[in-house]
Formats: structure tokens, C-alpha cells, sequence
């Protein structure tokens, strides 16, 4: 094998890059109008009473800006953001060690915040509400609770699934926000803007046609782009126009529609192997070598949103436009529009 490719510094370089993409204010932020308003409101009260702002909750699909809010959250108030996830934090003591380091008007960001244990998230109310750890000291008869003042703080949460994030959680948000797709203008902004820190020759055209194929993701336009200009630099004459981003896209497997080597899989496997669906998640996910969740959070809303797959009581089921998407013919059923056998002739 190569040296360079047992080189960390290469995949430390690109980790660099993509922390060094994420704006650190609201004003630089593109995108999301309604959640920046609301958020700028927030701010600018809690900076005019001098307190800590609210605890904030952030949903919605991976790559859509969360984590990057909670950093501009913590920005905008001049502190610290403190980062961690709840599949970290297995117990109790876990959450009161970072709760206590917290100092006056911290950001805890809590990624996941819906895979907390549920003895995690008793602990966790006193501390949202009254800014007060209980502990418990000692074992049996001889134990005995202990509630320590903490310095006021922020939590932001993020989660990929709302519904799993228990009520009594939920409503101690003083916040709670959903971050909805891009469109294909914003990410367009989104990718010239990363150019610009990238010092990368990038054409209008280019920039178009990267944000059209991101899948509504500022994450995913930021990485293809970082691969359109690999294939520039090394295929081409290091700008990126509109050919050289559609060829180098095309060779990096990303189609007109913006899916990926995955979400053809699983189009193929449902129309091929299944006759179109339905078929169980559990079942696709296996077919196409992926986590059930992975498929349900990560691929699966872009296709429903693309109008290419559907969710059913029975299972997924692929539309027309997969199959024709696919370069193949639908049965009889998906051209009627249900995917499915009649019941009766």
C-alpha cells in the first residue's frame, strides 16, 4: 500500500476544511429564514437581560446545519459550546461531571439528544428548569441525596427523530425548531460561498449544478464539492464550469437527481427483487447491506420527497417515476399508481 494513503494528515486536512466551512454567525448562515428569525429574537433578548438564552431543540434529517447552529448559538452569546451526544452519556454521573464544569451562560449541545437514557433525562429536568443537580450518595439505608447550584446554561439538543424524544423532555424546550431541506438557490449560495474559503475557481453553472444534485443538504453540496474539485484539479484545468462539475459528479456516481450509489440500490431492490413492494424495512435494509435506521433517516425522506419511493402500512413501495427512473418498465399496478396488486380483477 501506499504511503500517502496510511497518511492521517490527508483525512486531517479535509476534517479541517469542512470545520472551517461552517459560518459562525446568524448573519452568515444561509438559508432556514424563519428558524434565523426566531433564533436572532432569542439572542438579542437573552444578550439584553444578560442571561443565558433558552434551551433550543433542533430536528430534522443529518447535514441540514444542527450541530453548526449550536456553535452559532454559543457564538452569537460570546461562551463556550461544550459538545456531546447522548449515546455517550450512559449514566447519570456522566451527565453531572460536564454539568458542573459548565460556567455562566455555556452551550451544552447534546447531539442525539432522543438516544438519552431515560435515568439521563430525570437527572436532566432540575437542571433545565432550576439549574440544580440532584445526587444521590451511597448505597441502601445509607444513602442520601445531595443537590448542587449549577452556573445558568443553554442546552441545545439535536435529533434526527422528534417523536422519540419523550414529552417531558420535549416541553422544557424553550424552543423547539425543525430544519427543513434547502433549496437548490440557497445551496447554490451554500457552495460559492465554500469556494471562495476553499480557493476554488468555481463558474456560476458549476455551482448550479453541485447544489442541484446535493440532495437539499449543505453538508452533502460541501462534499461533492470538495470531490468536483479533485476531479478539476486532476481531470481538468482546475476550474469548475459546468461540464467538468456534471462529468466529475457523474464519476463520483452521483446521478441528475442528485442519488447516490445507495439510494439506487434501494430502488433496484424494491422494483427488481420485489416487483416494486411493498417490502419490509427490515427486509430492504438487509437487501441493500444498510442499518434499518440508516435507510429510514438517511436515505429514505429524499426519496419520498423526490417522489420515487412511499411509505405504506404494508411496507416501502416504489413509484412510477423509479421505475422509470431506472431505465425500466413498471408493472401494470405501479402504473395505476399504487405499487400494489389489486385486490380484485
Amino acid at each position: 500500500m501506499r504511503e500517502e494513503l496510511l497518511d492521517p494528515e490527508a483525512h486531517d486536512d479535509e476534517l479541517r476544511e469542512d470545520s472551517g466551512l461552517r459560518p459562525r454567525s446568524l448573519d452568515d448562515f444561509v438559508g432556514q429564514p424563519r428558524l434565523k428569525e426566531h433564533l436572532d429574537i432569542i439572542l438579542e433578548a437573552a444578550r439584553r437581560r444578560g442571561q443565558a438564552a433558552d434551551h433550543l431543540l433542533f430536528a430534522g434529517p443529518p447535514g441540514l446545519g444542527k450541530t453548526t447552529l449550536a456553535a452559532i448559538v454559543a457564538n452569537e452569546m460570546a461562551v463556550r459550546c461544550v459538545p456531546t451526544s447522548g449515546p455517550a452519556i450512559e449514566r447519570a454521573g456522566d451527565l453531572a461531571a460536564i454539568l458542573t464544569q459548565l460556567e455562566d451562560g455555556d452551550v451544552l449541545f447534546v447531539d442525539e439528544i432522543h438516544r438519552l437514557p431515560r435515568a439521563v433525562e430525570e437527572v436532566l429536568y432540575p437542571a433545565m428548569e432550576d439549574f440544580q443537580l440532584d445526587i444521590v450518595i451511597g448505597k441502601g439505608p445509607a444513602a442520601r441525596s445531595i443537590r448542587l447550584d449549577l452556573a445558568p446554561f443553554t442546552l441545545v439538543g439535536a435529533t434526527t427523530r422528534t417523536g422519540a424524544i419523550t414529552g417531558p423532555l420535549r416541553d422544557r424546550f424553550g424552543l423547539v425548531e425543525r430544519l427543513d431541506f434547502y433549496t437548490a438557490v440557497d445551496l447554490e449560495a451554500i457552495v460559492v460561498r465554500a469556494a471562495g474559503i476553499l480557493d476554488v475557481s468555481l463558474q456560476q453553472a458549476g455551482a448550479g449544478e453541485i447544489a442541484r444534485r446535493a440532495r437539499g443538504t449543505p453538508r452533502i453540496a460541501n462534499r461533492l464539492l470538495r470531490r468536483v474539485r479533485d476531479y478539476a484539479e486532476v481531470r481538468g484545468d482546475g476550474t469548475i464550469d459546468l461540464t467538468t462539475a456534471h462529468d466529475g459528479l457523474s464519476t463520483f456516481g452521483v446521478d441528475e437527481r442528485g442519488l447516490d450509489k445507495v439510494d439506487r440500490a434501494i430502488l433496484s431492490a424494491i422494483c427488481e427483487r420485489f416487483g416494486g413492494g411493498p417490502v419490509g424495512l427490515s427486509t430492504l435494509a438487509i437487501s441493500v447491506g444498510e442499518q434499518t435506521e440508516t435507510v429510514e433517516d438517511v436515505y429514505e425522506p429524499f426519496l419520498i420527497q423526490q417522489g420515487l419511493l412511499m411509505r405504506t402500512p404494508k411496507g416501502r413501495v416504489c413509484t412510477t417515476g423509479a421505475w422509470e427512473h431506472l431505465g425500466l418498465a413498471p408493472p401494470a399496478s405501479a402504473e395505476a399508481g399504487g405499487g400494489t396488486a389489486p385486490l380484485f380483477d
